[in-house]
């Protein structure tokens, strides 16, 4: 295959890139490295024995881990076998992980030795029958990781795949406060990959440095550029500033990719001039809109261009960015990738294209779009209209030259730190408290993670909230990125004359 071609279909990226690239190193992780053949080899051999277990093309298997070998070793596993893969949030609780699991139908489950461990007691509520365990002891009733790949046969041909069969279903939380399952196909996953490769010049020169979870779109399409197209990838569980900075140095990386919090956070790092940096030639940036004078002091301090980038879970990845090799313009999330279309249309209904410099929706629309949310009819139908193009529920303006910028959003989501918070998710578990009558969930600005959430409760008639124990009953049932960071006692919540709570108005209820 040339190095041109885009594949043809996901789990086909590693072998290919193995005949490409052979011994050159694909990952460093933890002071190991893996060549390109060796992801290879254990990816087919995990297949191999996946097979041998019962599991079958069209399959879901859910990950379920912080980013590590493991991690990848499964997804392309997965995806040789013409199974279809749940990327799940680590953060998410035990029962969190359920709900999508059984959504989705998964069979099997592939994760750290403390996640699957946590799975112990709501297993026999899901339709797992096969869980794998990696990175310590294997808890009861699941099967280890190496003792798969030992057993297996060494090899496992990719299955016979069309880029428009599923190869993901991605949680994403919506309106109702219920997970939602978006299906990604392989067109999708692969056109994005390509097209972010493109705009970013990404290529086998390149040593990219990411604490970015793999199982995020973001972090995903940064791995399998990084296999499609020859890259280095020095991989970190979690974002460590000085672990970071020190694999820059060490390694050469020519990219660093993040969230804003994560640039904040070298920034501030006390012993940040004693670092090298000369090597990068550009970072990304992106899961919410970053300031522009902190923009311009990653540049001054970095020495590269730091290249903005806005995507979603329906994309399978980006949708809007700069090229590395054109303008850019701080505080804009670029123009489309190629290949897709994007457009600023009215919110009153009428579905009118708005001139340049108006506020109004974006839309995008191509390739990379979202099959539909599985088992959503409904939901599928109000995001993505009959000409294909997906609402994503955030306002923007354009500027004469196409250039995007993102003004609010028409969703009441919160981001925290890169991650998605949605208000309404937080309201059910809250309200399933004795003591609390009524809650609403709103955002507080916070100058490190962008965004908090913050819930204003009106107390049932007679009762006296403990926050501590209220706070407690998120912890129990909300990742911990969800769980509110402030807590408001209020008499009552402004609302419509049919009784909606406006979220809008909760900053009102300040004390």
């Amino acid at each position: 295959m040339s190095a041109t071609a885009m594949s043809t279909s996901v789990g086909a990226l590693i072998g290919e890139a193995a005949q490409r690239f052979g011994d050159k190193t694909a990952l460093v992780f933890d002071e190991r490295n893996w060549s390109f053949r060796e992801l290879d080899d254990a990816s087919s051999m995990l297949a191999a024995a996946l097979l041998a277990r019962g599991l079958r093309a069209g399959d879901t298997v859910s990950l379920y881990s912080p980013n590590c070998p493991e991690w990848i070793i499964g997804y392309y596993a997965v995806l040789k076998l013409g199974g279809i893969v749940n990327p799940l949030n680590l953060m998410l609780t035990p029962d969190e992980a359920a709900y999508a699991m059984n959504d989705c139908g998964a069979v099997a489950v592939l994760g750290s030795h403390e996640r699957i461990a946590g799975l112990a007691r709501i297993r026999v509520n899901t339709k797992l029958h096969l869980c794998v365990s990696y990175g310590g002891e294997t808890p009861p009733g699941a099967v280890d990781f190496n003792d798969l790949l030992e057993t297996a046969a060494s090899t496992c041909p990719v299955a016979y795949i069309t880029l428009d069969q599923p190869c993901t279903v991605a949680y994403t939380s919506g309106t109702t406060g219920h997970p939602k399952g978006a299906l990604l196909t392989h067109r999708s996953i692969l056109m994005n990959t390509a097209m972010t490769a493109t705009m970013h010049v990404r290529s086998a020169a390149d040593t990219v440095v990411s604490a970015l979870p793999c199982s995020h779109v973001y972090g995903n399409i940064v791995m399998n550029a990084a296999i499609a197209y020859g890259m280095t990838l020095v991989l970190h569980p979690v974002f460590d500033a000085e672990r970071v900075l020190d694999s820059i140095q060490t390694h050469r990386a020519t990219l660093f990719e993040g969230v804003p919090t994560m640039y904040m956070y070298l920034l501030n790092f006390p012993r940040l001039s004693a670092y090298d940096l000369s090597s990068l030639s550009r970072c990304t940036v992106g899961g919410q809109t970053m300031p522009e004078a902190k923009m311009r002091d990653v540049e001054a301090v970095f020495g590269c261009p730091l290249i903005e980038l806005w995507g979603m879970t329906e994309l399978g990845g980006l949708g809007t960015t700069h090229s590395a090799y054109g303008p850019t313009r701080h505080g804009s999330i670029g123009i489309a990738l190629p290949h897709l279309e994007a457009r600023v249309i009215a919110t009153d209904g009428a579905r009118q294209v708005l001139p340049a410099g108006s506020v109004g929706e974006l839309q995008i629309r191509g390739p990379v779009v979202m099959a539909g949310y599985l088992c959503r009819p409904d939901a599928t139908a109000d995001a993505i209209d009959p000409d294909g193009w997906l609402h994503t529920g955030d306002l923007v303006r354009q500027d004469q030259d196409g250039y995007l910028y993102v003004v609010d959003r028409l969703k009441d989501m919160i981001i925290t730190g890169g991650f998605n918070i949605y208000p309404a998710e937080l309201e059910r578990v809250i309200a399933e408290h004795p003591d609390v009558a009524l809650v609403a969930v709103g955002s507080v600005v916070d100058d490190v993670k962008g965004e908090l959430a913050k819930a204003y409760i009106v107390p049932r008639h007679g009762a006296q909230v403990d926050l501590a124990a209220l706070e407690a009953h998120c912890r129990a049932r909300l990742a911990a990125y969800k769980v509110p960071r402030v807590y408001q006692i209020v008499e009552d919540l402004p609302k419509t004359s049919t009784g909606k709570i406006l979220r809008r108005m909760l900053h009102t209820l300040e004390p």
